[in-house]
């Protein structure tokens, strides 16, 4: 019997029908295309691990007619799901929680060894797709409709309306590869429980953890071609997801450059899109610095970076800045960056070693106009460690572009007036957040921030979306969250029934 290795050598016997073993033990996973698990004739694309570069795991490089025989489940008999009886999809998801926490080990390891998650991390994520799945009771409350009475209206009176929520039908869902497990299932879960079919295209870097949720979901008894999971190239199978007209919806999560691309080609649908982020931290001079501080670090380093909603800039009070500058390189100093499996590990490595070379590059032209450099600003293969630049210059490159690493940007003000002119510059306006302890300034402040969501004496994070959240300008459209998604992926439709042939309807007595 040939020995597991890579990501395989944590699954159960659970997932063994979504892989078959390499010669060499590494796992070969398959797709999932109208309920069954199936290979491509594109071969095999590899999975290595950001940590070491090893091989972890081999996945379908998947091929327009694979896409073509997922959009054939996804706009056909995957639309079946909508037959089954509401509560009875709140049942499959409460068995997908039970199934999911049951194999959270599993599926943690393999979030670390595809994407360098810390192991800590990885459970989070783990956890956190098992509460979305709890709360589809609550989503579903979003489902319900509106009783329009006619009779307030003169052109109505002796009609009464309904307005309903029905299902967009088949949705798009493409996922990144920061939150590969969790963004996936809080597309999917919303979509599933207001009764869509979906295709569901994972980031290329790690998209086993998705098919092992999508195996969950199966053994959980999502009906056959109601959720596809096509894996392989980005580009030639996103194009070809998200313009096909039998697509009625496209979510979508990640950089803002794509997703302006799949705006573009998507054509007349309905569309959902997360993108890239800037966040800044504005710390007035009435802040609580040692709160301030820890908090901004955590919003930095969080994920190595590697989140929208991440701390990237901050503005702080001249008057201040130096302790709050000395107490940020005295927190960062204390995550601990090394192997992800370890316990100890409070940070791993950036995605890919190109990811950490364009943050290096970030760095570097910051640095040559003039930053300075308050600690860490060396890469190590995919690794970047912990940096801190301060005295930043307004055109350096770092202050203007999503950075997606962990790199803190300090930025001296002279009061909050400045402060919020140089916050309302990016072009882009996903999160921010204020540290003060002035009622009127957190007021001023998150009314003044064209932003999605402004988190007050907190750095900002989307967790499970019990709170909505979404972009602005170039951060994107629409809101995700517990109900908010259903609203998003579904559309109101009005019944307009006359009353007059059953004589129930009200005659107007007054004639004014």
């Amino acid at each position: 019997m040939t020995e597991r290795k890579g990501i395989a050598q944590y699954l159960s016997s659970f997932f063994d029908q979504c892989f078959t073993l390499g010669d060499d033990g590494i796992p070969e996973f398959k797709m999932l295309i109208g309920g069954q698990w199936v290979e491509s004739s594109g071969g095999l694309q590899i999975v290595d691990s950001p940590y070491d570069g090893s091989i972890v795991a081999r996945v379908q490089n998947g091929t327009l007619e694979d896409v073509e025989k997922a959009m054939q489940w996804v706009s056909g008999e995957g639309k079946k799901i909508r037959d089954i009886p509401a509560i009875d999809r709140i049942l499959i998801f409460q068995k997908a929680r039970d199934l999911l926490k049951e194999h959270k080990e599993e599926i943690a390891r393999a979030l670390v060894l595809e994407g360098g998650k810390t192991i800590r991390a990885a459970r989070g994520e783990v956890d956190a797709t098992a509460q979305r799945l709890m709360l589809t009771m609550e989503e579903a409350r979003k489902i319900y409709g509106d009783y329009i009475p006619g009779d307030w209206s003169e052109d109505t009176v002796g009609k009464m309306g309904l307005a309903i929520r029905e299902p967009e039908g088949a949705v798009a869902a493409i996922s990144p590869f920061n939150y590969p497990l969790y963004i996936a299932s809080a597309k999917i879960i919303p979509a599933l429980l207001s009764g869509n079919s979906v295709i569901a295209k994972p980031a290329s870097d790690d998209p086993v953890a998705l098919l092992l949720f999508a195996r969950v979901l199966q053994e959980a008894g999502i009906p056959a071609g109601s959720l596809n999971v096509v894996t392989g190239p980005g580009g030639k199978l996103g194009d070809a997801i998200v313009s096909d007209e039998r697509i009625n919806m496209v979510t979508f999560t990640g950089s803002t450059d794509v997703g302006i691309h799949v705006n573009n080609v998507m054509g007349m649908k309905k569309r959902h899109l997360e993108l890239g982020g800037k966040g800044m931290a504005i710390v007035l001079k009435d802040a609580d610095i040692d709160l301030a501080a820890r908090k901004v670090v955590e919003g930095n380093l969080s994920n190595a970076g590697q989140r929208c909603d991440a701390i990237a800039t901050v503005l702080v009070e001249n008057e201040i800045a130096d302790e709050l500058i000395s107490k940020i390189v005295e927190n960062e100093k204390k995550w601990i960056v090394g192997d992800p499996m370890d316990q100890k590990t409070d940070m791993g490595p950036l995605i890919n070693e190109s990811a950490a070379k364009r943050v290096e590059e970030l760095v570097r032209d910051a640095l040559q106009r003039g930053a300075k450099l308050a600690l860490g600003g060396h890469r190590n293969g995919c690794y970047f460690e912990p940096t801190v630049l301060v005295d930043v210059p307004l055109d350096a490159r770092i202050v203007n572009e999503e950075t997606f690493g962990p790199v803190l940007v300090v930025i001296r003000v002279k009061d909050e007036t400045e402060a919020l002119e140089i916050a309302k510059k990016p072009k882009y306006g996903l999160d921010s957040c204020v540290f003060t302890n002035n009622f009127y300034s957190m007021w001023r402040v998150a009314k003044s921030l064209d932003v999605g969501e402004v988190t007050i004496n907190d750095n900002p994070k989307h967790g499970v979306g019990y709170f909505p959240f979404g972009g602005k300008k170039l951060s994107g459209l629409g809101r995700e969250g517990i109900g908010y998604s259903i609203d998003e992926m579904t559309h109101l439709k009005t019944i307009v029934f006359s009353l007059e042939p059953g004589g129930l309807g009200k005659r107007r007595v007054f004639q004014g």
